[in-house]
């Protein structure tokens, strides 16, 4: 179910407000439902009543005769009618019943209190019009009900088995009395295409509105996490408009404050660089010069070597302090024109780098990173594996240039901590080799404007492979 459920809180929010919706509208639509049932089945009662009471008082309006003859006419399904001399006794318990109880009301109101009558009422609780001749289904109801039994007097009656079976006696004013014998069923539960139509509309509406709404709420989160995301690649990026509710607006606040505050310390951190860069290199000059005064040319030439790692070292790492410049001017890139200089360049240094592959597709991004980036994993390369082999593949949506070198690899569990600042790895690679540990930590930078990745992997033929991805399009939170 965990994985099932969206992971969007945009869709999460949606989900729980169509489920609560489904269930609210159902269960109104249960009880709207059910509340309609009731009604029919106690409208059908009242109707049944109120014509009982109505042949009461013609039935006693005529003599004898006259009713004997008018008998034909009223006894028909589903209401039977029988006249009798004394009433059928029934026991306490078929006498109670809501049905009951409200045509003896009905009955009474239209007859009056005083009129004597007996109102009986039982459950059917097996199936009624069973099909086919001969089952004497008929009589022996009717024999059960304590009526004469006539032909075709329950051909009416329901199927279902929870109606109800209503008998109704009442005396009439010369001392007869007339017996009446019905079934009332209970209405069916149905939906109506009417209800269907206005609960789809319903639905559609709050459905729209819900989608709205939600939309409306989490939209400050996506500029929130866009503007973080943004933050990372661009310190100096637009600030958020504090707009919109309170809690927004404090977080939007909040935020621009954050960044406010990191620029301050970004540009004191720089003049700070800057001024160490200035008088770090001055007593460097001085012991520049002392060192050319020394007459032993082995100790003069232990302190230049000394003089010169500190000076790379001082300059590398001002370089990293101060960041990677990614505030230029993009522009479309010839990379194979870039490669193939980069190799000509390391080729009169007497490197040997191999190219194979072709990228025919200019690629837009800042050529100086770029550069950068590729002398760094090139640098890399040469000096711990004696040589670089660059392969480039080229498709519409992504640029990856994989570069190998001939050494002895990286750990799988370093592999990661190489893009540390300063982390080095001397003990495991080649222990003459200079460097301070940032190269590949600029690379990654380099790699993350242009909204890239760049990944490590022992190659199963020997030596460490570099992997920068760069995509075709690149996403507008690190432009």
């Amino acid at each position: 179910m965990q994985r099932l459920w969206p992971q969007s809180l945009f869709w999460r929010l949606m989900g729980v407000l169509l489920v609560g919706l489904v269930v609210v509208q159902l269960a109104n639509t249960l009880l709207n439902q059910e509340e309609r049932r009731q009604l029919l089945f106690r409208n059908s009662g009242i109707q049944f009543a109120e014509r009982i009471a109505d042949t009461v008082l013609l039935l006693d309006a005529l003599n004898a005769p006259e009713r004997q003859r008018i008998m034909a006419l009223l006894n028909t399904p589903p209401l039977m009618v029988q006249l009798s001399s004394a009433p059928v006794l029934a026991d306490a318990a078929a006498a109670s019943g809501a049905q009951a109880v409200l045509w003896q009301a009905v009955l009474q109101k239209i007859l009056g209190a005083d009129r004597p009558m007996q109102v009986t009422q039982r459950a059917t609780t097996a199936p009624r019009n069973p099909r086919g001749p001969g089952t004497g289904y008929g009589r022996r109801r009717a024999q059960l009900e304590g009526v004469e039994f006539v032909p075709g007097m329950y051909r009416f009656a329901h199927n279902d088995s929870e109606g109800v079976s209503l008998q109704v006696q009442v005396r009439l004013r010369d001392g007869a009395w007339v017996r009446f014998a019905t079934d009332v069923a209970p209405t069916p539960f149905s939906v109506s295409l009417s209800i269907v139509l206005r609960l789809a509309v319903l639905f559609l509406v709050v459905l729209v509105l819900s989608l709205v709404a939600v939309r409306w709420m989490t939209r400050p989160l996506h500029q929130l996490a866009c503007a973080a995301d943004a933050l990372g690649q661009d310190i100096h990026h637009p600030p958020l408009p504090e707009t919109g509710s309170a809690e927004v607006r404090q977080a939007a606040r909040a935020f621009n404050t954050m960044q406010t505050r990191l620029v301050r310390l970004i540009q004191d951190r720089t003049r700070m660089l800057a001024a160490l860069s200035h008088d770090l290199k001055t007593p460097i000059t001085r012991l520049r010069l002392r060192v050319d005064l020394l007459d032993d040319d082995e100790s003069r030439q232990r302190f230049e070597q000394d003089l010169i790692d500190m000076e790379t070292m001082v300059n590398q790492t001002l370089d990293f302090m101060r960041g990677v410049d990614d505030t230029q001017a993009r522009q479309p890139i010839n990379i194979m024109a870039l490669l193939e200089t980069l190799q000509a360049d390391y080729a009169e240094m007497g490197q040997t780098v191999c190219i194979t592959g072709e990228a025919p597709q200019p690629f837009v991004g800042v050529l100086s990173l770029l550069k950068r980036c590729l002398v760094n994993v090139l640098n890399n390369a040469i000096a711990y594996g004696q040589q670089a082999d660059m392969a480039v593949e080229d498709s519409r949506d992504c640029l990856i240039l994989r570069i190998r070198d001939h050494g002895p690899g990286i750990a799988a569990i370093e592999q990661e901590k190489v893009f540390e600042p300063f982390y080095r790895l001397e003990s495991s690679r080649n222990r003459g080799t200079g460097g301070t540990g940032v190269g590949l930590t600029i690379v990654r930078s380099i790699m993350q404007i242009h909204g890239g990745t760049v990944a490590l992997r022992n190659h199963p033929q020997g030596g460490l492979e570099v992997t920068l991805r760069l995509p075709r399009k690149v996403p507008d939170v690190v432009r």
